[in-house]
């Protein structure tokens, strides 16, 4: 865990995972699932440090994690998601600023949500990979995004609807956003090793081959809007 502060002085925590070779590399800003900071979410930043980039996913509940679902409702509610954009996003970039200045950001539901709202504040971002969530879309203003952005959606969500995707897509691409946006036979959470048991069923589900193909997909995106071009001799 590190701490950095906020634009407004306030402090925060974060989970920091770091690539072995450090040299050149580039940073991802994770952003939780409505569960909290759990070892989940740490996976996916270790993942991402494996391959070579330095994530950090800030703790946006300051220390609360939950894995039912009315807590994590509740918890989700009760955050400002302006100020979470404006101060704990902000002062997470200003800190990963201090080891790359390549950033992208990437989110799952909630976090999903957080970075578009990410992506429309911070024109430092360089890319943008969104797992299966959106705020309401009047709250997104396309022609503030930059940075080339993929998604990547599920079919049989019953949270995030499809033809929302659909119309959220085609804002993006009249706004002259790159962005890639794919679609996965399957449930919500799809790439949440955790989100398994019947009792799941129908509303989160994980899927193996879906989530590698989509992680696939997430690692060619990333490391070519990510990492740079070396010149030839």
């Amino acid at each position: 865990m590190v701490g950095f502060k906020r634009p407004d002085g306030h402090e925060l925590d974060g989970y920091l995972a770091a690539p072995d070779d450090q040299t050149g590399a580039p940073a991802v800003l994770v952003l939780q699932e409505w569960w909290g900071l759990n070892d989940q979410i740490r996976g996916v930043a270790d993942r991402l440090a494996s391959a070579g980039y330095f994530a950090l996913v800030p703790d946006l509940y300051r220390g609360k994690v939950t894995v039912e679902e009315e807590e994590a409702n509740h918890l989700m509610n009760s955050l400002d998601f302006a100020e979470v954009t404006s101060q704990d996003v902000a002062g997470a970039l200003q800190y990963l600023g201090t080891k790359s200045d390549r950033i992208a950001a990437m989110g799952y539901c909630m976090g999903g949500a957080l970075t578009l709202l990410a992506l429309c504040h911070h024109s430092l971002l360089s890319a943008g990979v969104v797992w299966y969530g959106f705020p309401p879309l009047e709250y997104i203003d396309a022609a503030k995004i930059k940075a080339p952005v993929i998604g990547h959606w599920a079919l049989q969500d019953a949270f995030f609807a499809i033809d929302t995707v659909n119309e959220l897509e085609l804002r993006l691409r009249d706004a002259g956003v790159d962005v890639h946006f794919h679609r996965y036979l399957a449930y919500h959470a799809f790439a949440n090793d955790t989100a398994v048991g019947p009792e799941r069923i129908s509303r989160e589900q994980f899927d193996q081959v879906w989530a590698e193909k989509a992680w696939d997909r997430t690692f060619t995106f990333l490391g070519r809007t990510m990492w740079k071009r070396r010149r030839r001799k």
